[in-house]
C-alpha cells in the first residue's frame, strides 16, 4: 500500500474546489502540495473561506507553476472543456481525477451534442473511467483518468442501476424529477438565473436538455443493454446545498416495492456510503448534509403498479468532492472511508 501521496487541485475557489480542499485537509494520506485558481494567484484560500484560517495551506499558484515530478495526482474542479486541455499537459504517471464533465461521455459526438463544444483530448477518452466508486471498485487501477460522475447522475444512478441490470423495472417508463440547491449551479448562479426573489423560488431549468441528460442516458444505457431515453426534469430551490431526486417506476413481472427494495439493500449491503430508510417511509435531503452518504427509500404507490424511489445525496459531497476523494482511496488502496467521516 502506498504510504502518501502529493496532490494539486486546480479549480480551488469555487463551491467544490473549497469543499474538496476541507476534505483533503484532514486526509492522512495526502499532501496538498498546490492549490490553483487561474484569476486568484497569490491569495490563499482564506480569502474565499474563513474557515481555513490558521491551516498551513499553499497559497494559490498558476497551473504553469506546478513542478509535475513532485505531483502523483491532480483534481480539477473547473468549467467544461478546460480539464482537457490539462490532461494533454501532465505526465504519463500522473492520474486525474476530474469533477466536470470533460470525460464522462465516452463519444466525442455525444460530448458536442451535450456540451456544444468540441472534444479537445479525444485521444485521452480511452484512458478515462466514468466512476461510480460503487460500481468500479475492481477496475480504477486500470485507468489514468478518472471522470466523477454529476450530482443528478449520482443519486439516480445508484438505485437505478441495479434494477435495469437484473430487469425488474419496465426501462420504458421512468420518470425523474430531481431537486437541487443552488450550489449546483456555482458560483455564479446569479448570473445564469436572473428571475425575481432567486431565495424564494423554486424552478425548472435544462427542461429535456440539461447536460447531465448524457450521462444519464449513457450509463442506464450500458446497465440495460439497449439505448435508454428517461424523463428527467432538475429544479433548483432556495436552500445552499442538497439533492432529492424522486424516481417513478413501473416494476416487471413478479416484482413489487418490497422485493425491490430488499434487493436494493442487499445489492448495497456492502457500500459503506449507501445507507437506506425503513420501507415506505420517505426520506429529505437533511438526512445527508455535510456527508458523503447516499440515502435511498423505496416506497409503495396507491397504483400498485408502481413504485416510487426516493434518493437523497449531498451534490457537493457524495454529489462531487467526497465521490472524488472515495474514489482516490480505492485508486491507491486507502480505507474507502479515510477522510470522509
Amino acid at each position: 500500500m502506498i504510504d502518501s501521496i502529493n496532490i494539486a487541485v486546480i479549480g480551488s475557489s469555487g463551491f467544490v474546489g473549497l469543499e474538496l480542499i476541507k476534505i483533503l485537509k484532514k486526509h492522512k494520506k495526502v499532501n496538498i502540495k498546490y492549490l490553483c485558481a487561474k484569476k486568484s494567484v497569490g491569495k490563499s484560500i482564506v480569502f474565499f473561506d474563513k474557515s481555513f484560517a490558521g491551516s498551513k495551506l499553499p497559497k494559490i499558484s498558476s497551473v504553469d507553476k506546478i513542478k509535475w515530478d513532485l505531483i502523483d495526482l491532480v483534481f480539477t474542479s473547473l468549467p467544461n472543456g478546460e480539464a482537457q486541455l490539462i490532461s494533454n499537459k501532465i505526465p504519463k504517471r500522473v492520474k486525474l481525477i476530474d469533477l466536470a464533465g470533460d470525460f464522462r461521455l465516452t463519444n466525442k459526438k455525444d460530448y458536442l451534442k451535450w456540451y456544444k463544444k468540441k472534444h479537445k483530448a479525444v485521444s485521452k477518452i480511452k484512458d478515462s473511467i466514468y466512476s461510480i466508486p460503487e460500481f468500479n471498485k475492481k477496475k480504477l487501477k486500470k485507468y489514468k483518468i478518472i471522470s466523477c460522475p454529476g450530482c443528478y447522475p449520482t443519486s439516480i444512478q445508484l438505485p437505478l442501476i441495479p434494477l435495469l441490470k437484473n430487469n425488474m423495472i419496465n426501462e420504458k417508463k421512468i420518470i425523474i424529477d430531481s431537486k437541487s440547491g443552488y450550489s449546483g449551479a456555482g458560483k455564479n448562479f446569479n448570473k445564469k438565473f436572473k428571475f425575481k426573489n432567486f431565495f424564494q423560488t423554486m424552478s425548472a431549468y435544462g427542461v429535456g436538455n440539461h447536460k447531465h441528460l448524457g450521462e444519464i442516458d449513457q450509463e442506464l444505457s450500458i446497465a440495460k443493454k439497449k439505448k435508454l431515453n428517461v424523463l428527467f426534469t432538475p429544479h433548483l430551490i432556495p436552500v445552499f446545498r442538497g439533492i432529492l431526486s424522486t424516481i417513478y417506476l413501473e416494476p416487471k413481472n413478479k416484482y413489487n416495492a418490497i422485493k425491490i427494495y430488499n434487493y436494493l439493500k442487499n445489492f448495497h449491503k456492502d457500500n459503506f456510503f449507501v445507507k437506506f430508510a425503513k420501507f415506505n417511509i420517505p426520506i429529505n435531503t437533511g438526512d445527508v448534509l455535510d456527508t458523503n452518504y447516499c440515502k435511498i427509500s423505496v416506497c409503495m404507490n396507491r397504483n400498485k403498479n408502481n413504485i416510487i424511489i426516493f434518493s437523497a445525496i449531498d451534490n457537493l459531497q457524495k454529489g462531487a468532492s467526497g465521490q472524488a476523494v472515495q474514489n482516490m482511496n480505492i485508486l491507491y488502496g486507502f480505507k474507502e472511508n479515510e477522510g470522509l467521516l
